[in-house]
């Protein structure tokens, strides 16, 4: 398997846009009774930091990042990148959903991070039926090659309540149709394609599927979850790029490297290379 980059670095006025669920790191248990050696952080790192090294994103929606990993996202990335986005628990610790742009292409101009919840501005709270916190990142970036001001959302919905999904999805979709800015949501939605969740985010035709939106794909329309198993077509995607109008989308692609033969998460990673219009 090759370690060359799918997509990799991009000149502008194009942006590299990518989406990784990391997979957290689990606490080993011991030998017997441990994660298995493919779902070890040790194992995983570097598989990972070659992907991010090789690829370098203009901006990197992760999730499930814990303390620690953050760092090794980081380091991977290099020097020009800069992060922002917190753990979910009232102390800004636990998993988070970061963002990692490149600081010489993008300008940070205003971000927040928000529990996707009845009450938002209180960190570590819970609704719709999630006994999980879920977050979202929301930031706005001016593109430094082109002066076009543009927002990214990232996000990780719940794993079990189907109602926290729609409830998530409905929120981004009022808070992309509100801003007025061209807008990438970033995200592992827990759903696929056809389900209500999905229906919510791309209702009234406020975001679009970047895959779908894509004048080109790069690969197959691989599943985004293989869990360490063998990659397979046709199965569901549940790690999504959506868009919103001003954004359009040249190619998107999902990863299926295996630097050394080694998954580095139980997810593949989702890649978007777009341009961007000012708004009218």
């Amino acid at each position: 398997m090759t370690d060359r980059a799918l997509v990799g670095p991009v000149q502008p006025p194009e942006l590299h846009v990518m989406s990784f669920n990391i997979r957290r790191r689990m606490p080993s248990l011991g030998p017997a009774i441990g994660p298995r050696s493919a779902d070890r952080w040790g194992v995983r790192a570097p598989a990972l930091a070659t992907i991010l090294a090789t690829e370098r994103p203009t901006v990197l929606g992760a999730q499930e990042v814990l303390p620690g990993q953050d760092r090794a996202l980081s380091a991977a990335l290099g020097p020009d990148y800069l992060r922002i986005g917190h753990g979910r628990d009232a102390d800004g610790q636990g998993e988070g959903c970061p963002l990692y742009y490149d600081g010489t292409r993008l300008e940070l101009r205003r971000w927040a991070q928000e529990a996707l919840s009845d009450t938002p501005d209180l960190p570590c709270s819970r609704s719709w039926g999630n006994h999980t916190p879920r977050i979202l990142v929301r930031a706005e970036f001016a593109d430094r090659a082109t002066g076009i001001r543009f927002v990214v959302i990232n996000t990780h919905f719940d794993h079990i309540s189907r109602r926290s999904r729609v409830r998530a999805a409905e929120v981004i979709r009022e808070s992309v149709a509100a801003s007025g800015l061209p807008t990438v949501v970033t995200g592992d939605f827990n759903s696929g394609e056809e389900t209500a969740p999905l229906t919510a985010l791309f209702a009234n035709g406020v975001l679009r599927d970047a895959w779908r939106a894509a004048g080109r794909r790069l690969t197959a329309d691989w599943g985004t979850f293989p869990n360490y198993r063998e990659r397979r077509r046709g199965r569901k995607r549940i790690d999504w790029i959506a868009v919103s109008a001003g954004v359009e989308v040249d190619r998107a692609a999902i990863g299926t490297r295996r630097p050394g033969g080694v998954w580095a998460s139980d997810h593949l990673p989702v890649h978007a290379v777009v341009q961007l219009s000012a708004p009218a």
